[in-house]
């Protein structure tokens, strides 16, 4: 049960970004901006770095939530489950593993990361812009993965909530839907 009352139908970070719009609407736009913006890095490898540092946090909502967009904007769902266990042997490239690696070091600790890992991501192809993303998308991960769990929200344990979710974040991104979300409270509703 969530320690602060949440919209019900509304599990993890949306419940607690509808509960406070005005704190909601900064992380939305960084959020958007950085997931899905202009960038050299896929939609698809920006939620891996979050699905990988959420799943090294142990946060059930954000591990499945970003697990289920990447597999969206993938199109299929070994991929992911293949980095959370073995980055090394996961089907992506150096660039990227060497990139995750540095998504797992800040995950640590920003103090985690050294000037080892940055020189093999440059190495494996990586630009100036790719690294500093990476960082601030894995550092903005442990916020959400903070934020989440320390307000104890639902974290829904119905794999289909997660698949609908990440359909939902491949169309709309980070953006609040323009109607809101109770149309949601029929769907989480149970029959």
């Amino acid at each position: 049960m969530p320690y602060i009352p949440l919209p019900g139908h509304l599990p993890g970070i949306t419940g607690l970004l509808e509960y406070s719009k005005v704190t909601a609407h900064p992380i939305r736009v960084l959020t958007q901006f950085l997931l899905r913006g202009e960038n050299s890095l896929t939609e698809a490898e920006r939620e891996l770095i979050a699905t990988i540092v959420s799943h090294n946090n142990e946060c059930r909502f954000c591990t499945a939530a970003h697990t289920a967009a990447a597999d969206v904007l993938l199109g299929e769902s070994e991929t992911c489950e293949m980095v959370k266990q073995d980055i090394d042997t996961a089907p992506v490239s150096d660039k990227m593993k060497a990139l995750l690696k540095i998504a797992k070091l800040v995950q640590i600790s920003g103090k985690a990361v050294t000037p080892e890992a940055v020189a093999l991501a440059k190495s494996a192809g990586a630009t100036d812009v790719e690294i500093h993303d990476t960082v601030l998308i894995a550092a903005l991960f442990c916020l959400y993965n903070r934020y989440v769990d320390g307000m104890n929200t639902v974290a829904p344990a119905d794999p289909a909530f997660y698949k609908g979710l990440g359909q939902r974040l491949k169309e709309h991104g980070y953006n609040r839907l323009p109607n809101g979300y109770d149309h949601l409270k029929k769907e989480n509703q149970p029959s």
